[in-house]
């Protein structure tokens, strides 16, 4: 059986609509993946920067050539290349994590809604062990148990996210299970990872595409925060959480652009990611008039 999910964007061509939101996102996207062409410097490599010019204010021409649009931080980094830069990190991490967090949750999900029985509840009692937990503090335990590494921080974010896509796809799987194609299935004696697979997941996966972006913006902003604290990105690659934690220090002196303008670029990404996951959900709802 065809997934209705997928029938259902086929009809529903406003799907595809390009939003503001789609927009602005789509642009961060760019210039992350373009950040070593328009960047005027990689603010990580010691060769192209100068110590003499740190917290320089926005609008500096630098004694190297560069116009320092956003000025420089504490060690005289720019921070508009700190922000095309710490883009990517934020935009590989999310994904990553978000990716593999739905494609676990998902099997985790389905496969508990049609064994049932004990795996149901072993799955289950798991899921509520995670979500009743504060997602900071587990990535928090999950971080500090792995160490610091980018791989280790996608890790991390797995761990915190899987547990949502659970329980949302057995929620919807129990559904389907009870459906005649579910029985359809079993009489022609399909094997169990057929029905799974091909029937009921593709049947129990709207929810989750509404799920993915929201996620997406969660992990972008967890991301932040463990490099904020110093638990995220090593120091010598670029983060916008720790970008922003570079400048904390200098609040207090008036140097406001080293926090400021990371902040803005986290914010507004986080917002994008956030418009977008809610116009996929209001074109997924099919109780949606728009």
């Amino acid at each position: 059986m065809k997934s209705e999910t997928l029938r259902r964007l086929r009809k529903r061509d406003s799907f595809v609509a390009v939003t503001p939101s789609a927009i602005i996102f789509a642009a961060f996207v760019v210039a992350a993946v373009a950040a070593p062409l328009i960047a005027p410097q990689n603010p990580y490599d010691p060769l192209q920067i100068f110590g003499w010019e740190a917290s320089s204010p926005p609008g500096t021409k630098g004694g190297g050539g560069y116009l320092y649009l956003l000025g420089t931080d504490g060690l005289g980094r720019d921070i508009a290349s700190t922000i095309l830069y710490g883009l990517r990190i934020s935009l590989m991490v999310s994904l990553a994590s978000t990716t593999i967090a739905a494609l676990i949750g998902l099997a985790a999900g389905v496969s508990a809604a049609y064994f049932g029985s004990w795996i149901d509840i072993a799955i289950m009692r798991t899921v509520d062990l995670f979500l009743s937990l504060p997602t900071i503090l587990v990535a928090l335990i999950a971080i500090v148990s792995l160490g610091p590494g980018v791989d280790r921080i996608v890790l991390a974010l797995i761990i915190v996210q899987w547990a949502n896509y659970a329980r949302v796809a057995r929620a919807v799987a129990l559904g389907e299970r009870s459906k005649s194609y579910i029985d359809s299935a079993h009489l022609l004696r399909l094997p169990t990872v057929r029905v799974i697979f091909r029937h009921l997941l593709p049947n129990s996966i709207a929810p989750a595409l509404t799920l993915i972006p929201i996620e997406v913006g969660h992990a972008i902003a967890l991301e932040a925060t463990l490099s904020f604290l110093g638990l995220g990105v090593p120091v010598d690659q670029p983060s916008l959480g720790s970008a922003v934690a570079n400048g904390f220090q200098y609040l207090l002196t008036g140097q406001y652009w080293i926090s400021f303008f990371p902040g803005l670029a986290l914010f507004g990404l986080i917002a994008s990611v956030n418009f977008v996951g809610e116009d996929v959900r209001s074109r997924l709802d099919p109780r949606s008039k728009t």
